[in-house]
Formats: structure tokens, C-alpha cells, sequence
């Protein structure tokens, strides 16, 4: 189903995707589904929208084959929403739309791999606090698919970082963007810690949106024993909408930690972070606490 009102040149490929998705009430509902809001009650309140909106809205990812739907209840019919193949190829737009947004309407335009606490971007990654991490949700770890949450571990502790260095090389220009260096030194801190992480019942999994084969290079060459988990495709950035920064070509997750209870709720967030030692210490901690 395309708008009659709008008539995509035949030849432009921006021109007909924005025949497809050329309405701000789409890409906000490809936001929610991809938050994992799959049932049509909590779009509605998500989006404060009419339902007669969101219902032409929903029809119209679905004849496109952005979204597709299955029936979880009958008499009446009720549907679950899900973002097809073709939807989940959208979601490295809605992150750069995002990263836009932070750094040139809610920032000041400069390139940063962090924000300032009292930031809009920092504010809603501490909204996050009692939200659930979409069922399901896997990542390559090398060679694997591995869930992003332990489910039998005490807690998880789920840390994001932009790159390292070993063994690629990191972009020109990389040790001026604020917030970027570090990231070596913290997956040798959580590593050092890993015995007291593992007596305590603590998973720890790291996550970048570097290639699973850089990951598993730079662990082996560090000696990492904790998961690494690829976000190439920024899946877990767009359900979570995690802060990123584009460098290199492409986007690179902020430095922020999450703990997630095994339900799958996270229970707590450290963004921005300032001194890496002691944010693993506050992850330790914290973790131990649930």
C-alpha cells in the first residue's frame, strides 16, 4: 500500500522507500516493535496516538511486509506485531536517526562518545531502569548466537563499549572523540574480576558493534573470558535505544553498563561513566545487591 498522495519517482531508491515509510508515525512504530511492544494496546499507549491512526499505520507496515502478524487469542481475534526480515533491515536507519537527533537537536553538534549527566541522551538511558529486555534477543559470540541475558545467573552485567584496537585498526582521529579510550582497559578489568564476578553468580557480557571475528581475535589475544557479544546489526542498540556515535563508517556503541535481573528487568544503569575501574567496581557491586 502506497500513499496516494505521494508518487515516488520510479527511479530513486530514497524516493520509493519514503513512499513506504515516509511517515514519522511508522518509524515510531518500527521504534516500539523493535522494543519488543508487540501487542496493539501498548503501541497505543506508547504512541498516544488514535487508534484509528495507528490501526491505517499497522495496516500499512503489513501490506509492505515491514511487520508482520500472528493471532494470540481468539474471540475475539487478538494479534502480536513482529518486524519481518525486511523490517529489522530498518533498524540501522532508526539509529542513525537517533544519533542524529542526539547530537544535533538534544547536543551541540560536537562528536562525542559520551554525554554529560545531565544530558537528554543520558536521561533516557536511566529510564531503562524497569524495562525488559525483549524476549528472545540473541547476538552473535563468535561463531554463536548467545542470548544477551544469562538466565541462570544471579544478574548480568551487560557492558557497552565503542571499539578496540586490538586487532583492528581504530579510526583517524579516535583519541579526540571524548569517550572512546578505554576500552581495552576495561575488558582486562572485567577479566581480572572474572573469578569474583563467577562466585558470585555474575555473568558479565561485553557488547560493541564490531565484527564477531575482531571480538574473538581480541579476546584471544587478551585472554577475555567473558562473552562478547557482536551488535553488528544493531539490534540490542535499537530495542534498548542505546546512545551511539558514528566513527569509522559506522555506529559505535557509548561506554554505559546495565544490570538485568535473569526475568530479564534491567535493575540498573551507570551512563555516563568517568572512571572505568570504578564502574567495574559499582557493576560488582550492584550486581551482588539484586
Amino acid at each position: 500500500m502506497r500513499r496516494s498522495s505521494f508518487s515516488p519517482e520510479p527511479d530513486c531508491a530514497i524516493a520509493q522507500s519514503l513512499g513506504v515509510v515516509g511517515d514519522g508515525w511508522e518509524f515510531l512504530i518500527i521504534r516500539d516493535l523493535a522494543r519488543g511492544l508487540d501487542r496493539f494496546e501498548l503501541l497505543a499507549e506508547s504512541l498516544h496516538i488514535s487508534r484509528k491512526v495507528l490501526t491505517e499505520r499497522l495496516n500499512g507496515l503489513l501490506d509492505n511486509g515491514i511487520a508482520e502478524r500472528t493471532a494470540y487469542q481468539d474471540r475475539p481475534t487478538r494479534y502480536s506485531y513482529q518486524l519481518t526480515p525486511r523490517g529489522r533491515a530498518l533498524l540501522p536507519v532508526l539509529v542513525a536517526l537517533q544519533d542524529w537527533g542526539d547530537r544535533w537537536l538534544l547536543g551541540d553538534g560536537d562528536l562525542t562518545g559520551t554525554n554529560a549527566p545531565e544530558e537528554p541522551t543520558a536521561h533516557r538511558i536511566h529510564q531503562l531502569v524497569g524495562r525488559r529486555i525483549p524476549d528472545g534477543l540473541a547476538l552473535p559470540a563468535g561463531a554463536v548466537l548467545r542470548d544477551v541475558v544469562d538466565a541462570g545467573a544471579k544478574a548480568t552485567v551487560l557492558f557497552g563499549y565503542p571499539a578496540t584496537g586490538r586487532p583492528s585498526k581504530l579510526p583517524d582521529g579516535w583519541a579526540d572523540i571524548a569517550g572512546t579510550a578505554g576500552c581495552t582497559l576495561e575488558n582486562k578489568l572485567f577479566a581480572e574480576k572474572a573469578a569474583e564476578f563467577t562466585a558470585a553468580g555474575i555473568a558479565v557480557h561485553g557488547v560493541s558493534t564490531q565484527r564477531p571475528d575482531e571480538q574473538s581475535a581480541f579476546a584471544e589475544l587478551e585472554g577475555i573470558p567473558h562473552v562478547l557479544l557482536s551488535d553488528t546489526d544493531l539490534t540490542l542498540t535499537a530495542a534498548l535505544r542505546l546512545p551511539t556515535f558514528r566513527a569509522g563508517g559506522y555506529e559505535r556503541l557509548k561506554r554505559l553498563i546495565l544490570i538485568v535481573a535473569p526475568t530479564r528487568e534491567i535493575k540498573a544503569v551507570l551512563y555516563p561513566i568517568i572512571d572505568i575501574p570504578a564502574a567495574i567496581d559499582w557493576a560488582y557491586q550492584t550486581a551482588r545487591e539484586l
